[in-house]
């Protein structure tokens, strides 16, 4: 690869979908290519997840600006970037990890070393005339249009409802191309709010676009689901219109290891049992963080108890971690991870997360965040890196609806590309 030189750089803060404040950032090649980025953030994250830098100014937004990580891309980091030749995206990324020289990306801001790293992905795509999806796909996987994950109902941190699991999701499996795929999805949401509001309950959104009607158990969620995609024409199954469910479920467990779902305390094997029978009575094919990332004994059991017949989705336990991921495969911990840009801090380490995956036959949903910003760069990199799953959100909302259009625009210009489910 030729070389490239970074001759600006530059940040400020915006907000994000949920009205917080997030960074913009902007960066500038010698030639005249640019890259820019919309950096996510989350509601529920987890422990081992890059730290994001925030001012702590209370006078201001709360404590939550980024002023600081702003100045920080500006200053120090643009301070290491120019003024030398750069060979590849990889280098840049590993020179932001010396710089920080946290465990944690805590010094600099995971906030600010994934938006240089997102925003030098773009820039260095343009350089060379290719899209950014071409530009992040490994030379040894073939790219490919993801199954869409549409989030339906919201519970959790991600809406103002009773609900302790986080989202009720529908997954168009067998539809045969993403254009009907995405209708599917949206259909379905169209019939679902409207069955809501007939039956009384409220329609609004939460976080991620999801309806957070007033339900409490998931069964609830899940009988309304299926008379939603029953009365939008399709059929509910494992192989055509499937469910998906992030329970979240670090947020519900208790202090003494209990967990708490609708009112009632479950231990772990409960818990384990209450994922079988739901398995049983609808077409669930996934579940994402069925239990708290501590509870790695809990993991263990419940991989083996239906990592044969479900995808147990890591996300909490792993946060796209490359060295946590490695932990959790040699323990047996679940048979797929959940794939977050920002939870690791930059574009190369997600990169080498989802090839450890590949290579262990883990799969990999590339998801969204519950902050999110018009970027759709989580919406190129699961066409990369051709993992056959991705997670938006509901099909509403500008920052979600941006993903799904840009997955529906590659599919346009790229009708040799398959779409689907990848194997493992």
């Amino acid at each position: 690869m030729c070389a490239f030189h970074i001759i600006d750089l530059g940040a400020m803060q915006i907000l994000d979908s949920r009205g917080r404040p997030t960074l913009s950032v902007t960066l500038t090649l010698a030639g005249g290519a640019t890259g820019w980025a919309g950096v996510p953030s989350g509601a529920s994250t987890g422990a081992k997840e890059a730290v994001e830098l925030r001012d702590g100014d209370d006078s201001r937004y709360g404590g939550a600006g980024v002023t600081r990580a702003a100045a920080r891309i500006t200053g120090t980091i643009f301070q290491r970037l120019k003024g030398r030749p750069w060979y590849s995206l990889a280098d840049v990324d590993q020179a932001l990890i010396e710089l920080d020289g946290t465990p944690d990306k805590s010094r600099l801001g995971g906030n600010a070393t994934v938006g240089v790293s997102m925003a030098t992905a773009r820039a260095v795509a343009m350089a060379h005339g290719q899209q950014l999806w071409e530009f992040l796909s490994p030379s040894t996987v073939r790219p490919r249009l993801p199954v869409p994950h549409f989030n339906m109902v919201s519970g959790g941190l991600h809406a103002s409802n009773q609900l302790d699991f986080q989202e009720f999701m529908i997954a168009p499996i067998g539809a045969p191309t993403m254009a009907e795929a995405v209708r599917a999805g949206v259909e379905i949401y169209a019939v679902l709010r409207g069955n809501l509001a007939a039956a009384g309950r409220p329609t609004g959104q939460g976080d991620d676009g999801g309806f957070a009607p007033d339900f409490t158990h998931p069964r609830e969620v899940l009988s309304a689901l299926m008379d939603a995609v029953d009365d939008a024409g399709y059929t509910a199954s494992r192989d055509q219109v499937a469910i998906a469910l992030d329970p979240a479920a670090t947020r519900f467990r208790r202090a003494d290891g209990a967990y708490q779902v609708a009112g009632e305390r479950l231990s772990t094997l409960e818990m384990i049992e209450m994922y079988a029978q739901l398995a049983a009575d609808y077409p669930i094919w996934s579940i994402e963080d069925g239990l708290a990332e501590d509870d790695e004994d809990g993991w263990r059991q419940l991989t083996e108890r239906l990592g044969d017949r479900l995808q147990l989705v890591g996300d909490d336990v792993f946060c796209t971690n490359p060295a946590v991921i490695e932990q959790g495969i040699a323990g047996n911990i679940g048979n797929a991870a959940l794939i977050k840009v920002n939870q690791v801090g930059t574009v190369t380490e997600t990169l080498q997360a989802m090839d450890l995956c590949r290579k262990h036959g883990y799969a990999r949903m590339v998801s969204h965040r519950s902050g999110e910003t018009v970027d759709d760069f989580v919406a190129e990199l699961a066409v990369a890196t051709g993992c056959g799953q991705f997670k938006g959100g509901a099909p509403a909302r500008g920052e979600r609806v941006i993903k799904y259009n840009r997955l529906m625009h590659i599919a346009a210009q790229r009708p040799d590309l398959p779409f689907g489910l990848a194997d493992r």
